[in-house]
């Protein structure tokens, strides 16, 4: 099997950025999206409460991503953590990748001192994936709503 390593990006990391964006597809099966600008990525990955994760071959290129956001509350624990997006390439899925990249978080979660996450799953796959992890559904929780901040409504 073919070995990879993780590691958290720091705000050096630009060009993984780049290369992410450049091959989306491969790792989300989503259009490619528009590369942040060098500033905006130095700034995305210096922000203490992004954590960005990216599991690489031996000649440093990205078989897989993790990111997630910590968030403060208002109640309770005073942290946690939002799981917003893993992806894989393509050609190396089913190979551990995706779960080294969960214990990556998870790892960093227990340093922080931070005792739970959540994640939305998209998919019946990506369930069946995080339920594998550890996760458990939230009868509570229902869909996702969104709204673009620039539709004019109020």
């Amino acid at each position: 099997m073919t070995s990879f390593t993780v590691r958290r990006l720091g705000p050096d990391d630009s060009a993984a950025l780049e290369r992410l964006a450049q091959d989306e597809t491969d790792f989300t099966d989503e259009p490619p999206s528009p590369p942040l600008t060098p500033d905006a990525a130095r700034a995305y990955l210096s922000d203490p409460g992004v954590w960005h994760w990216h599991a690489e071959d031996a000649g440093g290129n990205p078989v897989g991503f993790l990111m997630a956001y910590v968030h403060r509350r208002r109640h309770g624990e005073p942290l946690d953590v939002m799981f917003e997006e893993i992806g894989v390439r393509e050609s190396w899925r089913r190979r551990g990748v995706g779960r080294a990249l969960v214990d990556a978080l998870h790892a960093q979660m227990r340093t922080q001192g931070i005792g739970s996450v959540w994640v939305a799953a998209d998919s019946d796959g990506a369930r069946a994936f995080y339920e594998a992890c550890g996760y458990e559904l939230d009868e509570l929780q229902g869909v996702i709503l969104s709204r673009s901040g620039n539709d004019g409504a109020s």
